[in-house]
């Protein structure tokens, strides 16, 4: 199913929702755990994994706390729901935008972007600040966010590359290898920066300004 398939089939189901006989939903449950899973990045960057409650997040979320437990069973269940839904979504994009048209650096510029928006975000760094600081004590998030989160990012670039490679576009050995190579360069240095409270986030400007470099930097040492 692509990315556009599931969206319609999302709105499709929430305005079936909303024309249900009696009295209308206001949302649907996806709509719902949208709002949840936002709700969660905020509590668990303000408050730290152990501090953060399910209580707290519905009232976040303007929700009562029957609908989020009908929705999500637990909060190890919500973290690892709100890191997954936050790639999924950062995966339809790259399959969107960096995968069409001939133009190869144009095209793993415009990936690299995505790539930065999401690693270099302001909520995502400091999630991984709550995880790093309690991982010793709650090894599962680091578990969870390695696998959703930095795993697949390097896997869906990689994807992407392996595809430009099949193509006769670039020439690499290991797709895998060349992502986590490209990402390193792209986001090791203003992530830590920000990590270790010597920097702000990227503007957007600085963050297309970075990947356009590294794209050029990439390609002049793999262009077929």
């Amino acid at each position: 199913m692509t990315a556009k398939t599931g969206r319609t089939k999302q709105g499709d189901s929430c305005a079936e929702a909303r024309r249900g006989r009696g009295r209308p939903q206001t949302r649907c449950d996806e709509e719902t755990r949208a709002i949840i899973f936002e709700a969660a990045r905020h509590e668990f960057a303000a408050s730290g994994y152990a501090a953060t409650c399910m209580d707290g997040v519905a009232r976040r979320a303007g929700i009562s706390t029957k609908t989020l437990y009908r929705l999500i069973p637990n909060k190890a269940a919500l973290f690892e729901a709100m890191i997954t839904d936050r790639i999924d979504t950062f995966a339809s994009v790259v399959r969107l935008r960096a995968c069409d048209g001939s133009d190869t650096e144009k095209s793993l510029r415009e990936a690299l972007i995505v790539c930065g928006e999401l690693i270099l975000d302001g909520d995502v760094i400091s999630l991984q600040r709550v995880i790093l600081g309690e991982s010793e004590k709650f090894p599962e998030i680091a578990e969870t966010f390695y696998h959703k989160a930095i795993r697949r990012t390097e896997r869906t670039l990689a994807s992407w590359l392996q595809a430009q490679k099949e193509r006769g576009l670039i020439k690499i050995e290991d797709a895998e290898a060349a992502a986590g190579m490209l990402l390193g360069m792209l986001v090791f240095q203003p992530q830590r920066a920000v990590l270790f409270g010597h920097a702000p986030t990227l503007t957007r400007a600085e963050l297309e300004r970075r990947a356009h470099s590294v794209a050029a930097l990439f390609l002049r040492g793999c262009a077929a």
